[in-house]
């Protein structure tokens, strides 16, 4: 099974890229169908997921050993990041502070400031990222998101470790 995963990086990073969009669809499902507001921290996370899910996507999508380190780098980068602005929003809904100062309401935004002041504040989140609005198995989509980062990120190292180690010949993908 670790063989059918890793003796093909390119299917692995495919794999990687195909859970990133189930995520991110995921998110998109519980903000528009439960109607749960993200918070900014929610918002970074989305973005450093659309990058992992980018940066593997390309990279399974090339044939060259170079292209596909690169890819896995950034993918790496991009999943520790994530990683820890889920681990600092974990954090935060472990000890939440006594003042809110985490979003503001949409409608108050666009009704308070003008328009090209207002769109990159509708895009830094609005909920209170402190506040735990939906759990799973008893975990918050914070610590989710934390262990899903924190899995790819460990699956990008151990490919960028395969690839470092193996000769020149490229892999096939299955």
């Amino acid at each position: 099974m670790i063989d059918w995963y890793f003796g093909a990086p390119r299917r692995a990073l495919a794999l990687i890229c195909i859970a990133c969009v189930a995520m991110l669809a995921f998110g998109m499902y519980l903000q528009h169908v439960v109607g749960l507001e993200p918070c900014p921290m929610c918002i970074v996370q989305r973005y450093a997921l659309v990058l992992v899910a980018v940066f593997a996507g390309l990279a399974s999508a090339s044939s060259r050993r170079g292209l596909q380190v690169v890819g896995i780098l950034l993918g790496l980068v991009m999943a520790v990041a994530g990683a820890y602005t889920a681990a600092r929003q974990s954090w935060l809904q472990w000890h939440p502070p006594e003042v809110v100062s985490c979003g503001r309401d949409i409608y108050g935004m666009i009704e308070t400031f003008p328009l090209q002041r207002a769109l990159p504040m509708i895009f830094r989140g609005a909920g209170d990222c402190s506040q735990i609005d939906w759990t799973f198995l008893g975990l918050s989509i914070a610590n989710w998101s934390f262990i899903a980062f924190t899995g790819f990120a460990l699956l990008l190292l151990i490919l960028l470790f395969r690839r470092g180690t193996q000769s020149g010949s490229v892999s096939k993908a299955a």
